[in-house]
């Protein structure tokens, strides 16, 4: 077992870029989402709403593994988002992750996309 990430604060396990395409805001989680690391994901998607950027795609296809503390994240930004008129898409989801959404049921509530260009152009 690695010492170094369970049970820790370790929040190096999540990098999280953000980048404008057109109206769009792209925000990219690399590594694991969970309680440890949920900050860091929250707040550049606040930050993002805040400003007015409410059409967000998360590209997911670098997240390898999303909690119940990410997913409320996730959830969170979908309502604040679509308060504000815009919307959460979700992109390039690794089955491992897309499974958490499929058992939770959340996969209904977001629009998903195979790819961050697909969720762009849509």
């Amino acid at each position: 077992m690695d010492r170094e990430t369970v049970g820790s604060v370790n929040r190096g396990r999540l990098q999280v870029e953000v980048r404008t395409e057109g109206c769009s805001e792209v925000v990219k989680p690399a590594g694991e989402l969970d309680h440890h690391t949920a900050d860091l994901l929250r707040a550049p998607l606040e930050e993002a709403i805040e400003q007015g950027r409410v059409r967000l795609v998360i590209d997911c296809s670098q997240l390898e593994f999303c909690d119940s503390t990410g997913l409320n994240v996730l959830l969170g930004a979908r309502l604040k988002a679509e308060a504000g008129g815009g919307a959460v898409h979700l992109a390039g989801m690794r089955p491992v992750v897309a499974r958490v959404f499929e058992i939770t049921g959340a996969e209904a509530v977001f629009t998903v996309h195979d790819s961050v260009e697909a969720a762009l152009g849509h």
